[in-house]
């Protein structure tokens, strides 16, 4: 399977089918937004004749529309100008930091402090879960165009998280007995050898390590590169690896993130999970809602029906981060929960399993369930799904109806309020 970036893109067959100023357009935004794509979604998930509306050409390749038009006009000129490096370079640095690189206090409020240093392989943001980053996964077999942790892909240092040291990942988590979840997550963890895999398995197989249960897998590797379970060389080795924690007795979940129906539809797809089904993996499901992707009722109920047909488990619809192109894909949150709810009343209770719409922000996970009117007042009824004070978790709170907003920073305390509840924390 190849790959392609941004220095090769002209070599895919179907981009020679466009037009030089869709091609251009294509190394304006790359020159941006991280760009790497296989063959494996160019031949088998992309449907060339409805390019570019096809949903996972949307998801795979820079689109003119995910710079603003100031940032877009700004690279064009200096593009056809070959203008020298430096000056790209800092026009690139300029345009990168005011696309909100950090989203979610990442770096601010989620790094641990351990025996006086710094674990910048590790969020630890709510009580139970713990985020690990292993540097040998801080890549993707393609980069989503929506993704918020883009700025791992682009070299930003002070901006990605990444950890080689296992044993100091089993010294933290040995000292945090309220630890029942790690996450692998990157990148994509299963970008890494099974041999390095094996390596934080066989760690975390200690009985110093019995309080955390659960052991979570973030990952797209079944979508966007289904032989890494199948035919790749270390593909038997990698499943060997994850049956280790299965065998173990821990809960081995797969959190796979799947943004469109069509993700699911190859054979290749349905082998791969099947593999990891094999093992007692748990796959549970999670995506955005995207504009021009998946902003569809209809959509998402196929999803969820196919998902649980596929003894998947649907997990979460989140709503698009405000980091990278939100401006593009992003929807209102108005507009994101009428979406979830009339999908919600197409399925049974079977796929009812699924929370949202979900905001991953700052003080945690913020659920819209709905929108009321209460004393006169319009507003959003919300709650706490997560939160970094244990104490708010399904704490319901309020806030000004706003048909634009499209985050929680947008939003204002209902009734009067001068503050949400959990801001002085």
């Amino acid at each position: 399977m190849k790959t392609f970036f941004l220095h090769n893109y002209k070599e895919i067959p179907q981009i020679q089918n466009m037009t030089e100023e869709q091609q251009f357009q294509i190394k304006v935004v790359g020159t941006v937004l991280p760009f790497k794509v296989n063959t494996y979604i160019v031949d088998r998930l992309i449907d060339w004749s409805y390019v570019p509306e096809d949903p996972i050409y949307s998801l795979t390749f820079p689109r003119k529309e995910m710079l603003i038009p100031e940032h877009y006009e700004k690279m064009s000129i200096l593009l056809k100008q070959n203008a020298d490096k430096e000056t790209i370079d800092k026009t690139v640095k300029e345009i990168r930091e005011q696309l909100n690189p950090n989203p979610a206090g990442q770096i601010d409020y989620n790094v641990p402090t351990f025996k006086r240093k710094k674990l910048y392989g590790i969020q630890h943001k709510y009580r139970e879960t713990v985020l690990f980053f292993p540097s040998e996964g801080q890549t993707c077999h393609t980069y989503c165009t929506f993704c918020f942790r883009w700025p791992q892909f682009i070299g930003i240092k002070n901006l990605r998280f990444a950890s080689k040291e296992a044993d100091s990942l089993k010294d933290y988590l040995a000292s945090k007995k309220n630890v029942t979840d790690l996450l692998f997550t990157g990148g994509d963890p299963l970008t890494m050898s099974a041999k390095a895999l094996d390596c934080y398995v066989d760690a975390l197989l200690n009985k110093k390590l019995d309080h955390v249960k659960n052991i979570r897998i973030g990952t797209k590797a079944p979508i966007y590169n289904p032989y890494r379970f199948t035919t790749e060389k270390d593909a038997d080795d990698l499943i060997r690896s994850m049956e280790k924690i299965v065998k173990y007795g821990k809960h081995l979940a797969i959190m796979l993130h799947l943004n469109h129906y069509k993700e699911m539809e190859t054979e290749e797809f349905a082998k791969a999970v099947g593999r990891l089904k094999d093992i007692g993996a748990i796959i549970r499901t999670q995506s955005p809602l995207l504009r021009g992707i998946n902003d569809s009722p209809d959509i998402w109920a196929k999803m969820w029906n196919m998902q649980v047909a596929l003894d998947f488990i649907p997990y979460y619809a989140f709503v698009t981060r405000d980091t990278g192109a939100q401006h593009y894909f992003g929807i209102p949150l108005a507009k994101a929960w009428e979406i979830f709810q009339k999908a919600y009343q197409q399925v049974s209770g079977l796929c009812r399993t699924v929370r949202g719409p979900s905001m991953s922000a700052v003080p945690g996970k913020v659920q819209i369930l709905g929108i009321s009117e209460i004393k006169g007042e319009k507003v959003f009824v919300m709650r706490m799904l997560q939160g970094r004070n244990p104490d708010w978790v399904h704490r319901p709170f309020f806030a000004k109806y706003d048909d634009k907003a499209t985050w929680l920073s947008d939003l204002k305390p209902a009734f009067g309020e001068e503050k949400f509840f959990f801001e002085d924390e």
